[in-house]
């Protein structure tokens, strides 16, 4: 990874890596991702939500950010991701991309 890159860009490209395994897009574009935050002691905060509360994910692919952006940046200290279905997740949360990769636009 590019290291010119700023700390939150490489975050959302680890992001980017990682798929929703009922879609074939990735949970950024797919609007799954609603914050991230990144204190000054490089602890990250990532606030996500699922398709649906009763996702057959809602175990593992929290764990799987985590894991993913805290192994594939060395400075990061520390990943928290809080899973949250308040706003609860609509296609209109959807990229532009995500929508014409799957037939919506």
């Amino acid at each position: 990874m590019n290291p010119s890159y700023s700390l939150e860009d490489r975050i959302i490209s680890v992001l980017k890596s990682i798929y929703d395994p009922e879609i074939s897009v990735d949970i950024y574009e797919l609007g799954l991702i609603y914050d991230v935050q990144i204190s000054g002691k490089n602890k990250v905060k990532i606030v996500m939500t699922l398709t649906t509360p009763n996702c057959p994910v809602a175990e593992s692919l929290p764990l799987e950010v985590k894991e993913k952006v805290q192994s594939m940046i060395q400075e990061i200290k520390e990943v928290d991701v809080i899973l949250t279905f308040d706003p609860p997740w609509s296609r209109e949360f959807m990229s532009d991309e995500a929508r014409l990769e799957l037939g919506l636009l």
